[in-house]
């Protein structure tokens, strides 16, 4: 498994423009309809599109963004009562399911395509408004207009609710990174990814990242190996929560 190319940085090395890509979808979807099936198939694209950022490390045949935002979605069922008790959770689960729902078309544009904020936010906002007005801008049982408030709330990230399904975004990944790394023996390394701990903030969603990063140092343990952990600009902060998390790692 040697590092691959992300697919999503040929989409960058060229001026994006919404319509040119709404033209190479085959067929192209129809719009302006009183049927929600165009929609249905374009939201296809999320189970065929690979998360970019373990094909760049080697890993083929990984998870889908729909595979992504799936257990997402039970995840914030899991929720403690601690947590409960302060949030809407059928809003957040509703959030989980469509928060990288503009990927379908932009493809999963990661910090290592180099790409700015603005423009990844540009790309993603016309394209929810494409999903939500010209494709279901029509149907009226549920309304698009919810979902793109969904997705703008997670954007946003202001929201009590949108802060949890931040941080479930980041715990996702880690039980991801550890599950390859078991998959596969311990090759990849995946450890440059663990950096996304330092960014989850509530406390119930930082102790499972402990416990998943406790299995890890476990599972190389096991193997008679030693893992790497986030370097560079992420080395000091990931060094200062596994500190403060109690969490027994070594550099």
């Amino acid at each position: 498994m040697g590092p691959k190319t992300n697919s999503a940085t040929e989409k960058v090395q060229k001026l994006w423009v919404l319509e040119s890509e709404i033209d190479e979808l085959k067929p192209r979807p129809e719009e302006s309809t009183a049927s929600p099936v165009p929609f249905f198939h374009f939201i296809e694209r999320l189970k065929t599109t690979k998360r970019a950022g373990w094909e760049r490390m080697g890993i083929i045949k990984g998870e889908s963004i729909s595979d992504h935002m799936y257990r997402m979605s039970i995840m914030t069922m899991m929720a403690p009562a601690s947590v409960t008790d302060k949030l809407n959770i059928p809003r957040c689960t509703k959030m989980a399911l469509v928060h990288d729902m503009a990927e379908a078309l932009v493809g999963d544009i990661t910090p290592a395509d180099k790409i700015d904020k603005e423009e990844k936010s540009r790309r993603e906002e016309e394209t929810m408004d494409y999903i939500c007005t010209r494709l279901l801008g029509k149907f009226g049982v549920f309304s698009a207009g919810d979902i793109r408030a969904v997705w703008q709330e997670y954007e946003d990230s202001e929201t009590a609710e949108s802060k949890f399904v931040h941080d479930i975004d980041k715990m996702e990944l880690l039980l991801q990174m550890v599950e390859y790394e078991r998959k596969f023996e311990c090759r990849p390394d995946l450890g440059e990814f663990a950096w996304v701990a330092t960014k989850i903030h509530m406390p119930e969603i930082r102790q499972w990242g402990k416990e998943v990063l406790d299995e890890r140092i476990a599972l190389w343990k096991a193997a008679g190996k030693t893992p790497s952990w986030p370097q560079k600009q992420h080395e000091e902060p990931f060094l200062q929560w596994a500190k403060d998390i109690g969490l027994p790692i070594s550099y």
